[in-house]
Order: structure tokens, then C-alpha cells, then sequence
């Protein structure tokens, strides 16, 4: 009789303990960081399974905003650098990144009541790319981290009050270095023949094509060397301002205005059609057949601002007190092909200003 009491006993004993070991390892191997809690009353293996996948995947989720004044291939390189930073430091768009993306199509009317939607919500972070918008952004947003990149002149903007300790809610990436304006002077003075006058297409209206003009002018007058202006509102103008500069300007620059970078190919076409060597100011420009620049990739440029963004939204730093970068790695980038279309003939003298080639002798 007792053994008959005893054996129902004992096999109910083992198949409850198996059963509960059985809960465990699935818990644990099935999807550790969702189970964590729930096992951790158990064996450390599972514990720790959830504690690595916690170490690879941030813990919260972000909301952040971009207001970018146009789509070009500047700009928008620099916005892929931006969010390529983030990726990289674990913030996924779509898994646990959120972005309202806005482009105020070069329109200040857009680019005010993008600035002014962006003020009534709460974002952990809003990006500006472009002076304009970084302006609008800068006056109405004051309860979110700013953000700003393709800004040429912060201080000139009213950006910022000073680049190493902004304070306030606002700081961000400049995209442009005064030496890399002078270089490309030096070299225009040097390498066009018999240059008197440069040219320029320009949109007085942008805040960061005035600076540069500016500072491309006291550079040409160093050489004796005079700066005409070709004056345009919005891009529909580009196109007529470059004709209107053929038999006044042996060469033609292009600052980082945003205006006219969006309709560079109609000037490409006035220079190609009537052999004028044409200068930029971003490597996305020569690209599309400038002949030369000093410059940068806008990628790396909002990759730097990127992570400027992983610092406030992962390591909790405060926004203004992080300095205001710029760029410092320039080279020469020069198109052989858009050289030959314009009636410049490229030496080998003047390739030795490259620095690297391979990367920026574009054929």
C-alpha cells in the first residue's frame, strides 16, 4: 500500500520540476530582452542573454525633427550624414527613431511656419540645415535642443553668441573654413589666364552667400583682381544671371547659396558653352561640373553634426555647451572633364594641389 501512495507522488514531483525548467529556457533563448524581468528570478544564464542584448540596443526611443530650406545634393548629403551618425551610435529611423522630416522648398514662407509647427511640439532634438532655416528654427523653437549644419557664418546669423560656449539651446556644425575661400582665390589669380574680373551669381538675400562673396572679394583685391555680382532672387534667375555675366568676367565662383547651387547646371552649361572656367564651393557642385573647389564631403560634414545629435540624445549633454565645429580637413577637388569643356587646360602643376587624388581628381 505505501508504495502505491509514494509512486503517484513522486512522478507528480518530477514532471512539475521539469515543467517549470522547460519555462525557463525558452524565456531566456526565445527573446532576451523582452524576458528579462520575467527571468530573473531564474538561473543567471538567461539574465545575462538579456543583459548583452540591452548593451547593443539604446533603451529609449527618440523623436527628433529636420527642417532643411531645399533639397540639393549638398544639403541633402548632409542630412544622410547626419542620420548615418545616428544609425551608427544605434538609432534606427523606424525602430527606435522617429523623424518628421521638412523641406521649406527655398520658400521663407514655408520656412517660417515649418519653424513654427516644430515650436508647438516637444522633439528630443530638431536639426536646421541651411542658414535660413537654422535663423527661423533658432527664433521659435526654445523647448527642444537646436541643432544647426550648412551654416556658413553662426555669428554673422546671430546663431550663436559664441562658437566655444553657445549656452542657450542652440549649437551645430558650420560648413565653411575662410582659409578654404582664400586657397581658391590664390589658385583662380594663379592658374586663369590673364583673369581681371570673377564673376559672380548671388542671392543677396542669403546671409551665408553675403559672407563668403565678402570675403571672396577682399581675397581677388589682394591680386588686383575684381569682383563682379550678378544679382538673382530665387533659382528661376540662375540661369539668365549667368548669361548676364559672359564678356564681363574671365572666370565664375559660386559661393554656398543656396538659391543658386539648386540651379547649377544652367550654369554649367553657360560656362561649358562659352569656355569660362567656373569655381564652387562644395564638392557636390564640381561633381556636377564645376571645375574646382577647396573643400569637404557634406556627408562627413552632417556626420559631425550627427554626433553632436548622439551626445545630447545618448550621453545627455547639454546642447550649448558643446563648441561650434567647422571644417578642418579641406583639399583641392578638381574635374578634369568640366576643365576641358570650359577651355582650361589642367597641368600638373596645377593637380599638385591635390592632396589626394585618388579621391579628388575626378576625371
Amino acid at each position: 500500500m505505501k508504495m502505491k501512495l509514494w509512486l503517484p507522488l513522486l512522478l507528480a514531483a518530477i514532471m512539475i520540476v521539469s515543467a517549470g525548467c522547460g519555462s525557463a529556457n525558452n524565456g531566456g533563448t526565445g527573446n532576451g530582452t523582452n524576458n528579462t524581468g520575467s527571468t530573473s528570478g531564474n538561473a543567471g544564464e538567461s539574465t545575462n542573454d538579456g543583459a548583452a542584448n540591452n548593451a547593443d540596443e539604446p533603451a529609449e526611443s527618440y523623436k527628433i525633427a529636420i527642417a532643411q530650406y531645399v533639397e540639393h545634393p549638398s544639403l541633402d548629403a548632409t542630412r544622410e550624414g547626419f542620420l548615418a551618425a545616428l544609425a551608427d551610435a544605434g538609432l534606427i529611423e523606424g525602430e527606435n527613431l522617429e523623424v518628421d522630416f521638412n523641406n521649406a522648398q527655398a520658400d521663407s514662407t514655408n520656412n517660417l511656419s515649418i519653424a513654427q509647427k516644430l515650436a508647438s511640439q516637444s522633439q528630443d532634438l530638431v536639426l536646421a540645415i541651411a542658414t535660413p532655416t537654422a535663423q527661423a528654427v533658432a527664433q521659435q523653437v526654445q523647448n527642444s535642443p537646436v541643432l544647426f549644419a550648412a551654416v556658413t557664418d553662426p555669428l554673422e546669423a546671430k546663431l550663436v553668441d559664441n562658437l566655444e560656449a553657445p549656452g542657450g539651446n542652440v549649437s551645430g556644425a558650420s560648413d565653411t573654413n575662410p582659409e578654404a575661400i582664400k586657397q581658391l582665390m590664390d589658385f583662380i589669380a594663379a592658374h586663369v589666364p590673364d583673369v581681371e574680373t570673377v564673376g559672380i551669381v548671388i542671392n543677396e538675400g542669403e546671409p551665408n552667400a553675403v559672407v563668403m562673396a565678402g570675403h571672396a572679394e577682399a581675397y581677388l583685391a589682394e591680386h588686383g583682381i575684381g569682383l563682379v555680382r550678378a544679382a538673382v532672387t530665387n533659382t528661376s534667375e540662375v540661369k539668365q544671371a549667368a548669361e548676364s555675366l559672359i564678356g564681363r568676367a574671365d572666370a565664375i565662383y559660386i559661393t554656398l547659396d543656396n538659391s543658386v547651387v539648386s540651379a547649377v547646371a544652367s550654369i554649367v552649361q553657360v560656362a561649358n558653352d562659352n569656355d569660362i572656367p567656373f569655381f564652387s564651393s562644395d564638392r557636390d557642385t564640381v561633381e556636377a561640373g564645376a571645375f574646382a573647389t577647396v573643400g569637404f564631403k557634406y556627408y562627413d560634414h552632417g556626420y559631425e553634426a550627427g554626433e553632436m545629435a548622439v551626445e545630447v540624445l545618448k550621453n545627455g549633454a547639454n546642447i550649448g555647451d558643446l563648441p561650434v565645429t567647422k571644417p578642418s580637413k579641406l583639399d583641392f577637388i578638381m574635374n578634369l572633364s568640366a576643365a576641358a569643356e570650359q577651355g582650361l587646360e589642367v597641368t600638373d602643376e596645377m593637380k599638385g594641389y591635390v592632396q589626394d587624388p585618388e579621391n579628388n581628381i575626378i576625371e
